[in-house]
Protein backbone atom coordinates (compact mmCIF):
# COMPACT_ATOMS: atom_id res chain seq x y z
CA UNK A 1 0.00 0.00 0.00
CA UNK A 2 1.25 3.38 -1.26
CA UNK A 3 1.72 6.05 1.70
CA UNK A 4 1.42 8.97 -0.28
CA UNK A 5 -1.20 11.23 1.47
CA UNK A 6 -4.36 13.36 0.09
CA UNK A 7 -3.87 17.05 0.72
CA UNK A 8 -6.88 19.44 1.16
CA UNK A 9 -6.47 23.17 1.07
CA UNK A 10 -8.29 24.82 4.09
CA UNK A 11 -11.69 24.71 2.65
CA UNK A 12 -11.55 20.36 2.65
CA UNK A 13 -11.00 20.32 -1.43
CA UNK A 14 -8.88 17.84 -2.71
CA UNK A 15 -5.56 19.59 -4.40
CA UNK A 16 -3.13 16.88 -4.32
CA UNK A 17 -1.39 13.58 -3.52
CA UNK A 18 1.50 14.54 -1.64
CA UNK A 19 4.46 12.25 -0.80
CA UNK A 20 4.48 11.32 2.61
CA UNK A 21 7.33 12.91 3.65
CA UNK A 22 6.67 16.33 2.48
CA UNK A 23 3.42 16.21 4.68
CA UNK A 24 5.20 15.23 8.00
CA UNK A 25 7.29 18.46 7.09
CA UNK A 26 4.29 20.84 6.84
CA UNK A 27 2.61 19.24 9.62
CA UNK A 28 5.67 19.63 11.65
CA UNK A 29 6.20 23.08 10.84
CA UNK A 30 2.40 23.60 11.54
CA UNK A 31 1.29 24.25 7.97
CA UNK A 32 -1.03 21.63 7.61
CA UNK A 33 -2.97 19.43 10.25
CA UNK A 34 -3.86 15.93 10.17
CA UNK A 35 -7.63 15.01 9.63
CA UNK A 36 -9.41 11.75 10.53
CA UNK A 37 -12.76 10.53 9.15
CA UNK A 38 -14.59 12.46 11.27
CA UNK A 39 -12.70 15.82 10.22
CA UNK A 40 -11.07 16.16 13.39
CA UNK A 41 -8.14 18.06 13.22
CA UNK A 42 -4.89 17.84 14.48
CA UNK A 43 -1.38 19.32 15.19
CA UNK A 44 1.48 17.68 15.27
CA UNK A 45 1.78 17.23 19.04
CA UNK A 46 -1.70 15.75 19.24
CA UNK A 47 -1.30 13.41 16.18
CA UNK A 48 1.86 12.27 18.18
CA UNK A 49 0.09 11.77 21.03
CA UNK A 50 -2.66 10.24 19.36
CA UNK A 51 -0.56 7.22 17.54
CA UNK A 52 1.15 6.51 20.91
CA UNK A 53 -2.43 4.39 21.25
CA UNK A 54 -2.84 3.57 17.46
CA UNK A 55 -1.73 -0.24 16.65
CA UNK A 56 -2.38 -0.55 13.06
CA UNK A 57 -1.83 2.70 10.77
CA UNK A 58 -2.52 2.03 6.71
CA UNK A 59 0.04 4.20 6.29
CA UNK A 60 2.54 2.98 8.39
CA UNK A 61 4.59 4.69 11.24
CA UNK A 62 7.45 6.67 11.78
CA UNK A 63 9.77 5.22 14.53
CA UNK A 64 12.37 7.10 16.58
CA UNK A 65 13.67 5.91 20.03
CA UNK A 66 11.45 7.78 21.76
CA UNK A 67 8.19 7.44 20.00
CA UNK A 68 6.45 6.44 16.88
CA UNK A 69 4.05 8.41 15.12
CA UNK A 70 1.56 7.51 12.58
CA UNK A 71 1.93 8.61 8.71
CA UNK A 72 -1.89 10.18 8.09
CA UNK A 73 -4.07 9.53 5.26
CA UNK A 74 -5.22 12.86 4.88
CA UNK A 75 -3.90 16.20 5.90
CA UNK A 76 -5.24 19.44 5.74
CA UNK A 77 -3.01 22.66 4.82
CA UNK A 78 -3.98 25.84 7.62
CA UNK A 79 -3.02 28.88 5.26
CA UNK A 80 -3.94 27.60 1.65
CA UNK A 81 -7.04 28.06 0.24
CA UNK A 82 -6.77 28.24 -3.86
CA UNK A 83 -7.80 25.67 -5.60
CA UNK A 84 -5.42 24.26 -9.06
CA UNK A 85 -5.07 25.59 -12.14
CA UNK A 86 -9.02 25.85 -12.88
CA UNK A 87 -8.32 24.22 -16.51
CA UNK A 88 -9.57 20.77 -17.36
CA UNK A 89 -6.54 18.51 -18.76
CA UNK A 90 -6.85 17.89 -22.28
CA UNK A 91 -6.60 13.65 -21.49
CA UNK A 92 -8.12 11.18 -23.83
CA UNK A 93 -9.78 9.89 -20.29
CA UNK A 94 -11.28 13.22 -19.35
CA UNK A 95 -12.60 13.57 -23.29
CA UNK A 96 -14.33 9.69 -23.01
CA UNK A 97 -15.72 11.31 -19.97
CA UNK A 98 -17.01 14.88 -21.10
CA UNK A 99 -18.89 12.81 -24.26
CA UNK A 100 -20.46 10.29 -22.17
CA UNK A 101 -18.62 7.38 -24.39
CA UNK A 102 -21.12 8.13 -26.91
CA UNK A 103 -20.48 8.87 -31.19
CA UNK A 104 -20.72 12.74 -31.55
CA UNK A 105 -22.33 11.81 -35.15
CA UNK A 106 -24.58 8.75 -34.48
CA UNK A 107 -25.30 9.27 -30.93
CA UNK A 108 -25.20 5.67 -29.53
CA UNK A 109 -23.07 4.92 -26.17
CA UNK A 110 -20.12 2.04 -26.64
CA UNK A 111 -17.43 0.83 -25.63
CA UNK A 112 -14.08 2.75 -25.52
CA UNK A 113 -12.70 -0.16 -27.89
CA UNK A 114 -15.29 0.78 -30.43
CA UNK A 115 -14.65 4.56 -30.76
CA UNK A 116 -11.78 6.80 -31.73
CA UNK A 117 -11.16 10.70 -30.86
CA UNK A 118 -12.25 12.31 -34.17
CA UNK A 119 -10.84 15.78 -35.73
CA UNK A 120 -14.06 17.32 -37.06
CA UNK A 121 -12.13 19.61 -39.18
CA UNK A 122 -9.38 17.21 -40.66
CA UNK A 123 -5.98 18.33 -39.59
CA UNK A 124 -5.35 18.25 -43.60
CA UNK A 125 -7.56 20.82 -43.91
CA UNK A 126 -5.60 23.21 -40.93
CA UNK A 127 -8.34 21.16 -37.98
CA UNK A 128 -6.45 21.54 -34.19
CA UNK A 129 -6.39 19.10 -31.65
CA UNK A 130 -7.83 20.59 -28.79
CA UNK A 131 -11.05 20.56 -27.35
CA UNK A 132 -12.73 22.41 -29.69
CA UNK A 133 -12.05 20.12 -32.77
CA UNK A 134 -12.30 16.61 -31.05
CA UNK A 135 -15.06 14.11 -31.03
CA UNK A 136 -15.56 10.86 -30.32
CA UNK A 137 -16.46 8.53 -33.30
CA UNK A 138 -17.42 5.36 -33.87
CA UNK A 139 -15.77 2.85 -36.32
CA UNK A 140 -18.73 3.18 -39.03
CA UNK A 141 -19.35 7.46 -39.03
CA UNK A 142 -15.57 7.40 -38.82
CA UNK A 143 -14.98 5.10 -42.11
CA UNK A 144 -18.00 7.21 -43.49
CA UNK A 145 -16.58 10.83 -42.43
CA UNK A 146 -13.09 10.34 -43.88
CA UNK A 147 -10.61 13.09 -43.91
CA UNK A 148 -13.58 15.01 -44.32
CA UNK A 149 -15.97 17.55 -42.60
CA UNK A 150 -19.25 16.34 -41.25
CA UNK A 151 -20.89 18.98 -43.92
CA UNK A 152 -19.24 17.08 -46.27
CA UNK A 153 -19.79 13.85 -45.84
CA UNK A 154 -23.46 14.64 -44.93
CA UNK A 155 -23.24 13.74 -41.30
CA UNK A 156 -25.16 15.47 -38.46
CA UNK A 157 -23.49 16.53 -35.26
CA UNK A 158 -25.25 14.92 -32.26
CA UNK A 159 -22.67 16.70 -29.66
CA UNK A 160 -20.83 19.92 -31.07
CA UNK A 161 -16.88 19.81 -29.99
CA UNK A 162 -15.92 22.23 -26.53
CA UNK A 163 -14.41 22.06 -23.57
CA UNK A 164 -16.19 21.13 -20.10
CA UNK A 165 -16.99 22.53 -17.42
CA UNK A 166 -14.05 22.16 -14.73
CA UNK A 167 -14.61 20.79 -11.91
CA UNK A 168 -12.31 20.68 -8.74
CA UNK A 169 -11.80 16.37 -8.79
CA UNK A 170 -10.86 16.94 -12.71
CA UNK A 171 -7.98 18.62 -11.34
CA UNK A 172 -6.19 16.86 -8.71
CA UNK A 173 -3.05 15.56 -9.95
CA UNK A 174 -2.23 12.12 -9.44
CA UNK A 175 -0.02 9.27 -10.31
CA UNK A 176 -1.05 6.86 -13.07
CA UNK A 177 -2.80 3.51 -11.47
CA UNK A 178 -2.32 4.77 -7.80
CA UNK A 179 -4.85 3.30 -5.70
CA UNK A 180 -7.57 5.50 -4.16
CA UNK A 181 -7.82 4.72 -0.71
CA UNK A 182 -10.97 4.29 1.21
CA UNK A 183 -10.10 7.27 3.36
CA UNK A 184 -9.65 9.65 0.10
CA UNK A 185 -13.31 9.07 -1.11
CA UNK A 186 -15.01 11.34 0.65
CA UNK A 187 -13.29 13.90 -0.42
CA UNK A 188 -13.41 13.20 -4.09
CA UNK A 189 -15.61 12.62 -6.53
CA UNK A 190 -14.05 11.09 -9.36
CA UNK A 191 -10.17 10.52 -10.62
CA UNK A 192 -8.92 10.77 -14.03
CA UNK A 193 -5.00 8.72 -13.94
CA UNK A 194 -3.85 9.72 -17.78
CA UNK A 195 -1.63 12.25 -18.47
CA UNK A 196 -2.49 15.49 -20.50
CA UNK A 197 -2.23 15.09 -24.29
CA UNK A 198 0.32 16.77 -26.84
CA UNK A 199 -1.62 19.42 -28.27
CA UNK A 200 -0.70 18.32 -32.17
CA UNK A 201 0.48 15.30 -33.82
CA UNK A 202 -1.01 13.29 -30.54
CA UNK A 203 -4.00 11.55 -31.55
Amino acid sequence: MSSDVLLLNRNFYAIHIADWKRVMTLLYRGHASVLDEDFRKYNFDEWKDLSQMIENSPNGFIRTVSFKIAIPEVAVLEYYDELPDSEVKFTRKNLYSHYEHKCCYCGKKYNVKDLNLDHVVPRAQGGQTNWENIVLSCFPCNIKKGSRTPAEAHLTMHYKPNKPSWRPSVLLGVKTGLRVKMSWKKFIDELYWNTELEKENSL
